[in-house]
Formats: C-alpha cells, structure tokens, sequence
C-alpha cells in the first residue's frame, strides 16, 4: 500500500511553476516584423539626376546590398520621369521595381534634389531560445519554454518578404481551369493499385502515348 505525500509534491509544484509559461497550442513565441527606411538625397538637373549622381545612387545600393525583400521608391515633389527612369533601371539591375508610393521620411527634401527610399523589413523571433522552464512532469498544463522557437525562427529566416507575415500575399483574381484540375485529372487517369498501377508515367518516360 503507497502513501501519498503532499510534502514531495510542494517542490515539483514550485519547479513547474518557474520559466515562460505556455498553456495554449499556440506558442508565446511569435515573429516580430520590423521596418526600417533608409534614405539618400540626390542632386537633379532638370528632369534627371545631375552628373555624378547616378555613380553615387549605384554605390549606396551595392553598398545597401540591395535583395528580393526590399522595396524602393522616389520621393520628389515632382514628375521627374527622367530621374525615374535612370533610377529604376538601377535597381532593376537587383530585379527589383520601383513603388508607386514613397513613405513618409523625416525631413524635407530641398529644392533641386530627389529622395530615394529604401524600405526593409526584419523577421525575428525575440527571446528565443528559451529554456528557462527545466523539462519535468508539469502540472500547470504547460508545454516546454522553448515551444515554437523552433518552428517560428525558421519561418521567420526563410521568408523571403517579411511583409507577408504582417498582411500576407494576395492570390491571382483569375486563374486557369486547366491548371487547376490538372493533378486532379492525373490522379483520375492513373491505373488503380491494385492493377499495379502505384505511379503515374509521363508520355517521354513510357515512350510517348499509346
């Protein structure tokens, strides 16, 4: 016959109490966007940048190592479609367009000069790891400190555009029938497994339709 000892249990009580707490399926641990701007004045003449400027511009965005992610956008008071046109074609050199809309910068821009603004945003998971909970029998119905760190860091260092984990990506508003139902029309056309029919063989791989 065992007995039962409240005095044991009041330390496992204690222990399972310390460390980030996490009740849900959903861990605590979420990725943080951040964006940061990043601005250069550039001298105009007329309706284009002035001589000197474009070298200037192409040395700050190598510098800037400009990537898939960024976006980039002109603020000029003006319809300069000259300066425009010098400027997108260097940052189409990185395969990036300009944005139609440039973000509100500090500072105003002085007569004769245009603003190239960079935006990047940053994907993290802060405080992650976390192991400040010690992995034992909790009965705060708790998951470990660490849950979701993991899972959340990767998707927050793989994401190619942090944008879409602020407001995601919209889907095409058309889309084509024949493609959609493609692998659905494949399955179909397959021989059933119990014919021995386990993989579907394209027209090259079985030499051409029969």
């Amino acid at each position: 016959m065992s007995r039962f000892s409240p005095l044991l249990l009041a330390p496992a009580l204690l222990l399972s109490a310390c460390g980030t707490y996490n009740g849900g399926v959903e861990s605590v641990y979420q990725p943080v966007v951040q964006r940061n701007d990043y601005v250069l004045d550039l001298a105009t003449s007329g309706y284009a940048l002035a001589p000197g400027e474009s070298q200037r511009l192409a040395g700050w965005l190598q510098s800037m190592r400009l990537s898939y992610g960024d976006h980039v956008a002109i603020d000029d008071g003006a319809d300069g479609t000259t300066a425009r046109e010098e400027i997108g074609a260097l940052t189409g050199g990185y395969g990036i367009l300009l944005s139609d809309k440039a973000p509100t910068t500090v500072g105003q821009i002085a007569p004769g000069t245009l603003r190239v603004v960079v935006t990047r945003m940053t994907a993290t998971v802060p405080k992650c790891p976390d192991f400040s909970r010690v992995y034992q029998p909790d009965l705060s119905s708790s998951t470990t400190s660490n849950y979701g760190c993991s899972v959340n860091g990767n998707l927050a260092a793989m994401i190619a555009d942090p944008a879409d984990l602020v407001r995601g990506e919209p889907g095409s508003p058309t889309s084509d029938a024949n493609t959609a139902t493609k692998a659905v029309r494949a399955l179909r056309a397959a021989a059933p497994s119990g014919a021995g029919g386990t993989t579907i063989k394209s027209d090259s791989a079985s030499g051409g339709p029969k």
